[in-house]
């Protein structure tokens, strides 16, 4: 049975999410630069880089980056930004990652987590954080906050971008929130339905996992302005800590 995420991170999803640009990448790891605290020259792993606006963006600081991906249409659109072939561009699963070596940072960004339906498969994922990191390797985790999510959730939107009409219904059920989004263009030829799902995890629990791992929390903000986590304010859920040495 396939996936949502095998089938939803392809040709419509450029259309879909067009409007994430370099700049706001951009400015996202100019702030991220102090919570990392790395030298240039460091060696990054971008952990499901998508279009690799922010493995870009990681370049150039400064940094030796590896971006990693499922999807070959968003690694293909990465590699047309990367003009000079300065960062290494892999392709695979988050929960086995083909990579041996091991980086001074492992950022997961933009809410390119809870993307699993068991919960084996999201502890998974850490653990190949834990594996990927070099002892006193640092890591960002930039996961949504369920609470703002839940109260602020716009059920239905409707929009159109390039000639293509976009409807999207979002919903939390099952301890998921989820999206429906179907595109139609006007020649008739039928839509195109695609979904998407993170699992809602509260701060508690997404605490003992990161400890299962074997990863230590320094910090967690609630947005890029490195604020405070406020459970029933902040926008974001944003988790910067370590692998012990």
């Amino acid at each position: 049975m396939t996936e949502w995420f095998e089938k939803s991170f392809g040709r419509d999803y450029l259309l879909v999410y067009k409007h994430r640009d370099m700049q706001g990448a951009y400015e996202e790891v100019r702030r991220m630069m102090e919570w990392l605290e790395l030298p240039e020259g460091a060696e990054v792993l971008d952990l499901c880089c998508g279009m690799g606006r922010h493995s870009m963006a990681l370049n150039g600081f400064g940094f030796r980056v590896t971006g990693m991906d499922l999807s070959e249409v968003l690694l293909a659109e990465a590699r047309k930004l990367d003009t000079a072939g300065e960062v290494r561009w892999v392709h695979g699963d988050m929960r086995n990652v083909p990579i041996t070596d091991q980086f001074d940072a492992v950022v997961n960004l933009f809410t390119s987590f809870g993307y699993f339906s068991g919960d084996r498969d999201n502890e998974q994922v850490l653990r190949e954080m834990y594996r990927l990191l070099a002892p006193g390797g640092r890591f960002i985790i930039d996961y949504l906050n369920p609470a703002y999510v839940a109260a602020h959730l716009i059920p239905h939107s409707v929009r159109t971008v390039e000639g293509i009409h976009i409807d999207e219904k979002r919903r939390i059920e099952d301890g998921f929130v989820r999206k429906t989004i179907v595109l139609q263009d006007g020649s008739g030829s039928g839509e195109r339905v695609y979904e998407e799902q993170v699992k809602l995890i509260g701060q508690e629990r997404f605490l003992d996992m990161l400890e299962l791992a074997g990863l230590k929390i320094d910090a967690i903000y609630g947005d890029y302005d490195a604020s405070a986590y406020e459970p029933d304010r902040s926008k974001r859920m944003i988790f910067v800590g370590r692998r012990d040495a």
